[in-house]
């Protein structure tokens, strides 16, 4: 936060040191070699870096169908890509998740980002995360598997029994991974490899 700024830093240091500390993932040290950083490159950088964190509002939007962001107005480039397994769908909790099990090579299917896990105490219901859609995305896309990789938390595994409970269509198998996962961890702190093996050794869920 702003308070933790080296006190020799100007005002405006210090807030944009807070800003940068609110981040996800990013720490103390983390902000301040990326404010050096910046300060290093000149007032370029900040203006490059300013302008493109500006536009993101206006030029990028969340996907309807799969619920990933994609450039506004364009095709999703996960939904639109045919070379992709059709009969199988991961859900998972946010598109950094998404991102981390592409990154994998192991999954090759479609896609529902949830943005959130279910949580009736901070007001997040099934509809919120796309839920109340799924059956019929299910249907229309002929799915035969559904893949749950929420993360093993309580709230993680609380929505992953609502999805397996909203798919009723005989033949989809509904499984889960959680191999090399440790219970109560999120899926941003495991490596690929860790990962890779969660989805190659994912069992059935019911």
């Amino acid at each position: 936060m702003a308070d933790t700024a080296p006190k020799s830093f100007p005002a405006p240091l210090a807030r944009c040191l807070g800003e940068l500390e609110k981040l996800q993932g990013i720490g103390h040290k983390s902000a301040l070699r990326i404010l050096y950083g910046l300060l290093a490159r000149g007032p370029e950088a900040f203006n490059s870096l300013a302008e493109s964190l500006q536009a993101v509002p206006l030029l990028v939007e969340r996907c309807p169908e799969c619920r990933a962001f994609r450039e506004a107005g364009q095709p999703c480039p996960l939904c639109q890509d045919e070379r992709r397994d059709r009969s199988a769908l991961c859900v998972v909790e946010s598109a950094s998740d998404l991102s981390l099990i592409e990154a994998t090579g192991e999954f090759r299917g479609l896609y529902h980002v949830l943005g959130g896990l279910l949580s009736p105490s901070k007001g997040v219901r099934p509809e919120d995360l796309g839920l109340d859609e799924l059956p019929a995305r299910l249907k229309a896309r002929a799915v035969t598997e559904v893949i749950l990789a929420t993360p093993p938390t309580a709230e993680g595994e609380a929505t992953a029994s609502y999805v397996a409970s909203l798919i009723s269509a005989p033949g989809v198998r509904v499984s889960r991974i959680g191999f090399g996962i440790p219970v109560g961890s999120d899926l941003q702190y495991s490596d690929s490899q860790t990962l890779s093996r969660a989805l190659t050794g994912r069992r059935d869920y019911r």
